[in-house]
């Protein structure tokens, strides 16, 4: 089937993302065509679309390409995402250190993400030298810059005093900020640390938007963990946890 795209369409970034929701077939055609007028926007997207098979067939080295062509042009979340298919081996063969390269290019230029990314290679190792140090500075860059992922582990390290000075207070924050930007752990965090003050109506609802918003894997590892919380209607939220943990698996088989 052919569409007819309107030019604007074609060269537009934010329309063309906002195509993609709408219908990812005709999505695709536009970017693709945009990609091929050098679109730097349209350049990424092909990317990720590639990489999904939003619309298009999957194909993963070819996604690492048009990446490749725009982080050449500036791109910083092309970039970051260099290094996330570098880091996982989509498309190429999986090499940490290549990963942290591209990571760092990204995080240092200012990318949020990229920071994140980067920050978990430190923190475990893969690919850099560990430095939990430089990891939780980034985590804090990255949080102070709006992104829920990195709020919640700035949360843990604040609240266990890992490398840092303990401070519960601003742990309670950072985890309420990211469990308000929609962030599954953040979300666990934040009901955790309410259920061991007592706030027990509001721990529930937000242990409940984990449950439904995590995957498989980390639902298994917290159920186990409210097994051990001290009010009986926490704990029974560990039977929920491992049934739809369950569910979820059952549906990718």
């Amino acid at each position: 089937m052919s569409f007819q795209l309107r030019r604007e369409e074609v060269l537009d970034g934010d329309r063309l993302k906002a195509m993609l929701g709408e219908s990812p077939a005709r999505a695709a055609q536009a970017i693709l065509i945009a990609a091929r007028e050098n679109v730097l926007e349209a350049q990424a997207l092909l990317g990720q679309i590639l990489l999904d098979g939003q619309g298009i067939a999957q194909d993963q080295p070819l996604a690492l390409r048009w990446f490749e062509i725009a982080a050449q042009r500036g791109h910083l979340m092309a970039r970051n995402m260099l290094g996330r298919c570098h880091e996982h081996g989509w498309g190429c063969v999986a090499d940490a250190s290549v990963a942290a390269g591209h990571y760092r290019m990204a995080a240092e230029a200012g990318l949020d993400w990229a920071m994140y990314n980067y920050a978990n290679l430190l923190a475990t190792g893969r690919g850099v030298m560990e430095d939990q140090v430089q990891a939780l500075r980034l985590y804090r860059r990255a949080a102070e810059l709006g992104h829920a992922k990195s709020m919640n582990l700035l949360g843990r390290y604040l609240e266990e005093g890992r490398f840092c000075d303990a401070d519960p207070v601003a742990a309670f924050y950072w985890y309420r900020r990211s469990a308000q930007g929609e962030d599954f752990r953040g979300q666990f965090s934040y009901g955790s640390v309410l259920a061991e003050v007592g706030r027990i109506d509001e721990a529930l609802t937000w242990l409940g938007k984990a449950m439904s918003k995590g995957h498989s894997s980390f639902l298994r590892v917290s159920s186990e963990a409210l097994l051990n919380a001290q009010h009986p209607a926490i704990r029974q939220l560990s039977h929920a946890y491992r049934q739809r943990a369950e569910q979820l698996t059952n549906a990718q088989s």
